[in-house]
């Protein structure tokens, strides 16, 4: 079994093979997949060792001691956090060869292609259409919204509707989708902020094979149950240290800046520098229950919480700046790469911070499945969960 001793043991054997100093970065990261230190607790030849989760933790801090360099997990989190774990259980061996390692390299970047614009708070409702071609693959129409980095993707996660006939969780088939393909279109959303993160995206005509589709056909809600769960985690549960993320730059804003405190804005601090700590702590547990496999509903209560919290934080520390939190020094229409919520001044950090609530399943769905799935009170009435898609009101 593999444990921390071998774990540095084969770090060790990658960096004297492959000196950071001297190796070509790429060449450096698809060496360090291959060794299986990408990401541990995947299976050998697929980037890992089949280690616990939690000693990633040890080839991290050796290969950030040696100043490995790392893969850009801000560019390409789409990949990492969503597409990744859904390939693991439910793409085919040859998908999972095919894909797994230009992912996480960043060679080649993911998108999601789940949202519609009269498809957004209800996922299943989704009226993108693939259609079976005479070869045997697939046609697929529609448009999606709110896609980060399409702009930038190579790959997208996509789920259409197979089959109208059958209510709308049921009819749902999961795709990878070629965002080179002639067929599709993408378009900036200049955000409040003044960049274009988000797009929409047309596909008109586009062509899918059928080795492209991950699970069975009309079982791609179940799959994409997978993809969401882990996009939930990987928004509100990423690991950072005590007083870390957009906490810690308050704290440091209020430090540096005596003359502008007073006893109610401290008050409202320390109750957001608890919370944020509570949260942080809470994360690590659940991380923790991931060692032993996929996450469960309670990653939407860390996204809830990551919402609230980013939102009042920037927003007291917008009123805590004054005059000098209503600015930031680059309102022009760009299309980032990223988001950096600490790296930002504070009127962009509070501008950014109202669409939280929104993307990865918006603060009042998530409000449902926590109290469905982990409080397990009753759920709210549905008329719908029985009528076949084409009969239900659009």
């Amino acid at each position: 079994m593999t444990d921390a001793q071998d774990l540095r043991r084969r770090t060790a054997e990658l960096l004297a093979a492959h000196p950071p100093a001297t190796t070509d970065r790429l060449e450096f990261l698809r060496a360090r997949f291959d060794a299986g230190l990408a990401w541990v607790h995947f299976p050998a030849g697929l980037g890992g060792l089949d280690a616990p989760r939690s000693l990633q933790a040890v080839v991290d801090a050796e290969l950030a001691a040696a100043g490995a360099p790392d893969n850009d997990p801000g560019r390409i989190g789409i990949g990492l956090g969503m597409a990744a774990p859904t390939l693991l259980r439910f793409g085919t061996d040859e998908q999972q060869q095919r894909f797994l390692r230009p992912l996480w390299t960043g060679e080649e970047v993911w998108c999601q292609l789940f949202s519609e614009p009269g498809a957004g708070s209800d996922l299943a409702a989704l009226a993108t259409r693939a259609v079976r071609d005479d070869e045997g693959g697939w046609v697929v129409d529609g448009q999606k919204v709110w896609t980060s980095s399409a702009h930038l993707a190579r790959w997208a996660i996509l789920i259409a509707r197979t089959d109208p006939d059958v209510p709308k969780h049921r009819g749902i088939s999961y795709f990878v989708c070629d965002m080179t393909d002639p067929g599709v279109e993408v378009r900036p959303l200049r955000q409040i902020t003044g960049e274009a993160e988000f797009n929409e995206v047309f596909l008109t005509g586009v062509r899918i094979p059928d080795a492209h589709r991950l699970g069975a056909v009309g079982e791609g809600w179940k799959v994409a149950q997978t993809t969401l769960m882990n996009e939930r985690v990987a928004i509100g549960g990423a690991r950072i240290p005590r007083e870390g993320g957009m906490i810690g730059v308050a704290a440091a804003d209020w430090r540096a800046r005596p003359a502008l405190r007073t006893h109610d804005l401290h008050q409202r601090l320390l109750k957001l520098w608890v919370d944020a700590e509570v949260a942080r702590l809470t994360g690590e547990r659940l991380r923790q229950q991931l060692t032993k496999g996929q996450p469960g509903p309670e990653g939407s209560g860390m996204k809830l919480a990551f919402a609230r919290l980013a939102q009042e934080i920037s927003g007291w520390e917008v009123e805590f700046l004054a005059e000098d939190g209503l600015t930031y020094d680059d309102w022009t229409m760009r299309r980032p790469d990223g988001v950096d919520f600490t790296g930002r001044e504070a009127g962009y950090r509070y501008l950014r911070a109202k669409g939280n609530s929104i993307e990865g399943g918006t603060s009042e769905v998530l409000l449902n499945i926590v109290a469905e799935r982990v409080l397990g009170l009753p759920p709210e009435p549905r008329t719908d969960k029985d009528v076949a898609w084409k009969d239900l009101p659009r």
